[in-house]
């Protein structure tokens, strides 16, 4: 059905006025910086060197940085594009979209699933944050020096197995970022990433150029940017591509919310590239921070997720001043987790005082709380509920308990089908002319986004969702 020129011009003005009672971040530089929070968080700093380690080094940072380019970028210029354009909730935002184009409103739903996927990794994400911030003290306090590898796994075992002590740092990690969602965009936000940023840039350098130190540094740059392809499987190529959509904060909201706060005058490609840019070089950064401590100590790359809490702890307790340097680590860790634990908040919020007519403090607490109460659930996992599997009846997720249930559904199952959504949404069903105002492209970048959008992006997707199936 055609639109006339007059509904075209109605709806625009609609969709300004929903913006215009909004906050507005103040500058591309604010909205890089908030985007880059988000992106930059427990998965590039604690994930990606451990995921690097066990598939082989160089030739998966190639691939993951190839997997950025051709299934990263183009998702986050659609999701921003989506969240600009509706200048709402993201299920609001493609609800307005669906209504101008004519299109089935049912799609408003993947905005609705990308807000329960966000809200609930931010259950169990808090809980992770709330152990960075438990290793600030331990390590400050010189706990860690001279200990054995037994001795330090045992300081995490105890941690894990006190649910005081979990629920404590828990409630601190929620606290704080509660407290920066509830002051909104420009007051809370924008003031806190534009602090939390650059202090999480210096201290990630602070920390590289320690690892500068240890002797080992050009071998870890060789493991990181030397390809050995012979190290690459399959399994490593569809981790890469997997790890490059989910650092980037895709398929959960967040970059539809950010991006409903963005000027019309500032573009969504360049601001895009700038965050993935960023980001890719934060995490490789931590590569060079870790990976020459890690052999500087004869510890193995590839040691897993134990290998923050459990084997840099162990090489921070060998070194000289280990307690001084492994202490700003961990700082650096709980600045990552913090302003991703801010951006996965932000969506359910937003949306609650849309939909619900709340104001923005009565709306965080509500969300906040029950997500610090469902975090209660994946701390009792770890210990006083660690033999109970709730779904174990099904074969592929025998002995997974609630924690585990949590990160299975959300990393493998709605992240990726939330990003595929939005992939057909904006590629097929989406009003081209829209699209190209809001990009503002040149016809060839246009074309070639939306080739990419449309055939490469959603294939790569597919193929990730259906293998972590398997």
């Amino acid at each position: 059905m055609s639109v006339t020129s007059s509904d075209s011009a109605a709806y625009s003005g609609a969709l300004e006025g929903s913006n215009a009672k909004r906050g507005l971040w103040s500058s591309r530089l604010a909205f890089i910086l908030a985007a880059t929070g988000s992106a930059v968080g427990l998965g590039n700093i604690w994930k990606f060197p451990y995921v690097t380690g066990e598939n082989g080094g160089g030739a998966f940072v190639l691939v993951y940085l190839l997997c950025i380019a051709v299934v990263g970028i183009p998702i986050m210029m659609a999701e921003v594009m989506i969240g600009r354009r509706g200048g709402c909730s993201p299920v609001k935002s493609l609800s307005l979209i669906a209504e101008r184009d004519r299109l089935n409103s049912a799609w408003k739903l993947v905005g609705a699933v990308g807000i329960l996927a966000g809200f609930l990794i931010l259950s169990f994400y808090s809980v992770i944050g709330g152990w960075a911030i438990s290793y600030v003290g331990t390590t400050a306090s010189g706990q860690l020096a001279g200990q054995s590898a037994e001795a330090v796994g045992a300081i995490f075992s105890g941690l894990l197995s006190d649910p005081t002590t979990l629920l404590a740092w828990h409630t601190l990690f929620m606290a704080l970022v509660m407290v920066v969602v509830a002051r909104g965009v420009r007051s809370g936000l924008e003031r806190a990433v534009s602090i939390l940023m650059p202090a999480l840039f210096v201290l990630l350098l602070i920390v590289v150029g320690y690892a500068m130190t240890t002797g080992h540094f050009g071998q870890a740059a060789a493991f990181l940017f030397q390809p050995d392809f012979s190290k690459l499987t399959t399994s490593g190529i569809l981790v890469a591509l997997g790890h490059a959509f989910f650092t980037l904060s895709l398929g959960m909201a967040v970059m539809m919310a950010y991006g409903s706060y963005l000027p019309k005058n500032i573009s969504i490609a360049k601001t895009s590239m700038a965050v993935s840019v960023i980001d890719t070089g934060v995490a490789l950064l931590a590569g060079l921070a870790i990976f020459p401590i890690v052999f500087a100590n004869g510890l193995e790359p590839g040691a897993g997720p134990g290998l923050i809490f459990q084997t840099l702890p162990l090489a921070f307790g060998q070194m000289p001043m280990g307690s001084l340097f492994g202490t700003l680590f961990f700082v650096l860790l709980i600045f990552a987790a913090w302003t991703s634990g801010i951006s996965l908040l932000e969506p359910i919020v937003e949306w609650l005082e849309e939909r619900k007519g709340m104001n923005r403090t009565v709306s965080t607490l509500g969300a906040g709380i029950v997500c610090w109460a469902l975090g209660i659930a994946s701390i009792l996992s770890l210990n006083l509920w660690s033999d109970f599997a709730p779904l174990g009846f099904v074969p592929m997720l025998e002995g997974k308990t609630i924690f585990d249930l949590l990160d299975f559904f959300t990393a493998n199952i709605m992240l990726p089908l939330g990003g595929l959504l939005v992939a057909l949404f904006a590629g097929w069903v989406m009003s081209r002319q829209a699209m190209e105002r809001e990009l503002s492209l040149s016809p060839a970048m246009f074309n070639l986004w939306l080739i990419t959008v449309r055939f490469v992006t959603p294939v790569a997707v597919a193929v990730v969702f259906i293998y972590n199936l398997m």
